[in-house]
C-alpha cells in the first residue's frame, strides 16, 4: 500500500509538471531599440518608457490610444484651482511584498527630476508641483497656477519603491537591485545588447498578461530582426523594415499589426550659438552661425522634399508633417501644413539672408532609434547639398548619440549643430513637445530638456504656458496652437519632416494592438 501510495503521489507530481509546463506561455520580442537603462527615471525616450512600463506603474496608466485610465490612483480630481486630489489604490504590493503609499509617490516626485547622467529628464512633468500626503491612500498635488494638465502628466512618471529607491543610483537599477515596482512583470535579468528577461508578476493588482515569462532581444538590423522572426527565434518584432511590409503581408505564416504614431521626426538647429562647431564657411573657415537666421531654417526646410522621404525613404510607410503632431491629436493647428518643396524659393532665401554662396554643414544622428534613421540624414543631407549648403552626414548608436546632442559640448551644452531626431509626445497632447522642444531652455523650471538647438522666444513661452494653466479646453487648443504656429509657421524653431507610420510583425495567431505612442509591451501582445 505505501508503494501505491508513493507511485499515485508521483503519477499526482507528474501531472501537474506537465499541466505547468504546458499553462506556461512564453513570448521573445525582438526590440529594434532596447531601452539605455532599466533605472525609469534615467532616459525620457520610448524604449525606456515602453520597456519599464512592464515593470513600474504610474499614477495614472494610458491605454492603445493614450486615453487616460485608473493606475496606481483610482481616481482623480481638482478640488480647487490649484489643487488636484489623487485616490491610490489600496492593497498594491511592490514585487518584493512591501505596500505601496503615498510615501512612494512622494519619493519618486522628488527623484524623478535629477537623475544623474539624465540625457532627457522628467522634470517637465514633475517640477513646480508640490505633493502632499494627506494619507497612505491620498495625496494632493499643488500648483503655483492652475494646472489641467496634471492627470496627463502624472501619467508619464513611473513610481518607485521608496525602500528600494532610497540611495539607488541607475547602475541597481540595471543590476535588479532596485527594479522593484508594481508593474505587471518582474526583473529577471539585463544583459544590455543582448536580451533583458521578465516573469509574469502573480500578485499584480490588475488584469494578469497572458505570457509568464517575456524575452526582449536587441535585434538593432531591421533585415536581422525579419529573419529572426522568419526563422521563429522570436515571436513579434517591431519596427518591421519598410522595404519588406509588403512581402510580409503576403506570407501566411505571419501576421501584422500597423498604426500611426504621435511620433514626428524632425531636424533640431544650433539657434544660441554665434560659432556653430559644425558649421564652416565654404572653403572651411570660419563663419558665423548661419542658422541663426529663421531666413536660413526656412531655406532648409523648403529644400527637403518631405514626399520623396515619404515615398523612396520610408516606402510610402509614413505622413509627411507641417506640425508637431498629426491628425487628430488635441493642440495641434489647422493652420500649418507640411512646406512645399521648393529649391529654388531655398536658394532665394539663403541670398536673402546673405549666404548665397552657401555653407558647409554637417548633420548627425542615430541609425538605431528611428525607422530609416539613416537613410532619412543622408536624403536630407544630398536634399541641402543640392541648394548649395554643402552636408556631411554622420550617424551613430543612439547610446551615444543621445548623450553627446544633449550634453556633449563644454559645460554641458549640445555639441552637434544640426539633428535628425524625433519626437512622441507622451502625454497624448501638444503640449509635451511644445514644453520639450521649443519653450526656452530652464533646468530649474524643467522646461525645455530636449531642446537641443536652443530655441527661444518668449513669446512662444508666455503662450505655452498660459496653456498650461488654462482650464477650458476650447482656449488651450487656441493656445497650444497659436504657440504651435509661432515657434514653427514663423520661427522654424524645428524643421518637421514626417509621422511615422509604426509595422509590428509576428508569428501567424499572434496579434498586437498598434498604439499611438508606439511602445511594445507584452500586455499588448494576445493570441487569436
Amino acid at each position: 500500500m505505501k508503494i501505491l501510495k508513493h507511485v499515485t503521489t508521483v503519477v499526482a507530481a507528474l501531472l501537474l509538471a506537465v499541466a505547468g509546463a504546458a499553462s506556461a506561455k512564453n513570448l521573445t520580442i525582438g526590440l529594434a531599440s532596447e531601452p539605455t537603462a532599466i533605472d525609469p527615471h534615467f532616459h525620457n525616450l520610448t524604449p525606456n518608457n515602453s520597456l519599464l512600463g512592464h515593470l513600474f506603474n504610474a499614477l495614472v496608466l494610458q491605454d492603445e490610444n493614450q486615453n487616460l485610465i485608473p493606475g496606481l490612483a483610482v481616481s482623480w480630481r481638482a478640488i480647487d484651482d490649484t489643487t488636484w486630489e489623487f485616490k491610490l489604490r489600496q492593497g498594491v504590493k511592490f514585487h518584493d511584498g512591501s505596500p505601496f503609499t503615498a510615501d512612494d509617490v512622494i519619493f519618486t516626485f522628488g527623484r524623478a527630476p535629477d537623475v544623474e547622467g539624465s540625457p532627457s529628464s522628467f522634470g517637465i512633468y514633475t517640477k513646480g508641483k508640490e505633493v502632499v500626503k494627506i494619507d497612505d491612500h491620498t495625496i494632493h498635488i499643488k500648483t503655483e497656477r492652475p494646472y489641467p494638465l496634471m492627470p496627463n502628466d502624472v501619467s508619464t512618471i513611473m513610481i518607485i519603491s521608496e525602500e528600494k529607491g532610497r540611495g539607488a543610483k541607475t547602475p541597481d537599477y540595471n543590476s535588479g537591485k532596485a527594479a522593484v515596482g508594481t508593474g505587471p512583470f518582474k526583473f529577471v535579468e539585463y544583459v544590455p545588447g543582448d536580451r533583458i528577461v521578465f516573469e509574469r508578476n502573480e500578485s499584480y493588482w490588475g488584469s494578469k498578461p497572458e505570457w509568464t515569462r517575456v524575452t526582449f532581444k536587441s535585434i538593432k538590423s531591421g533585415p536581422s530582426r525579419v529573419a529572426a522572426l522568419l526563422a521563429g527565434d522570436v515571436d513579434i518584432i517591431e519596427q518591421t523594415p519598410t522595404v519588406d511590409i509588403e512581402r510580409l503581408k503576403k506570407d501566411p505564416k505571419l501576421s501584422l499589426s500597423q498604426g500611426i504614431s504621435n511620433r514626428v521626426i524632425y531636424l533640431h538647429m544650433d539657434q544660441f550659438r554665434e560659432e556653430s562647431p559644425f558649421v564652416k564657411a565654404k572653403d572651411g573657415g570660419k563663419m558665423k552661425n548661419p542658422l541663426l537666421d529663421a531666413r536660413v531654417r526656412r531655406a532648409i526646410s523648403k529644400a527637403v522634399h518631405r514626399d520623396a522621404i515619404v515615398d523612396r525613404v520610408m516606402e510610402g510607410i509614413a505622413v509627411k508633417a507641417g506640425q508637431l503632431l498629426p491628425e487628430g491629436f488635441f493642440g495641434r493647428s489647422p493652420k500649418l501644413s507640411p512646406e512645399p518643396y521648393d529649391p529654388a524659393g531655398a536658394k532665394a532665401l539663403l541670398a536673402e539672408a546673405g549666404v548665397g554662396d552657401g555653407f558647409k554643414l554637417t548633420i548627425h544622428g542615430p541609425n538605431d532609434r528611428y525607422i530609416n534613421d539613416a537613410k532619412i540624414a543622408e536624403a536630407v543631407g544630398q536634399m541641402l547639398t543640392r541648394i548649395g549648403i554643402d552636408t556631411e552626414v554622420v550617424t551613430m548608436p543612439r547610446s551615444v548619440y543621445f548623450k553627446r546632442a544633449s550634453r556633449g559640448a563644454e559645460g554641458g551644452q549640445p555639441e552637434f549643430s544640426f539633428i535628425l531626431v524625433g519626437w512622441g509626445s507622451g502625454t497624448g497632447e501638444a503640449s509635451s513637445p511644445l514644453k520639450s522642444l521649443l519653450h526656452t531652455y530652464d533646468k530649474e523650471r524643467g522646461f525645455g530638456p530636449s531642446n537641443r538647438g536652443r530655441h527661444s522666444d518668449p513669446e512662444v513661452d508666455r503662450l505655452i504656458e498660459d496653456a498650461l494653466a488654462t482650464v477650458n479646453d476650447a482656449k488651450r487648443q487656441d493656445l497650444l496652437a497659436k504657440a504651435t504656429e509661432l515657434a514653427i509657421g514663423r520661427n522654424q524653431g524645428i524643421i518637421p519632416l514626417h509621422y511615422q507610420v509604426n509595422t509590428w510583425a509576428a508569428k501567424k495567431g499572434i496579434k498586437y494592438r498598434a498604439r499611438t505612442d508606439e511602445r511594445t509591451v507584452a500586455y499588448g501582445v494576445y493570441t487569436e
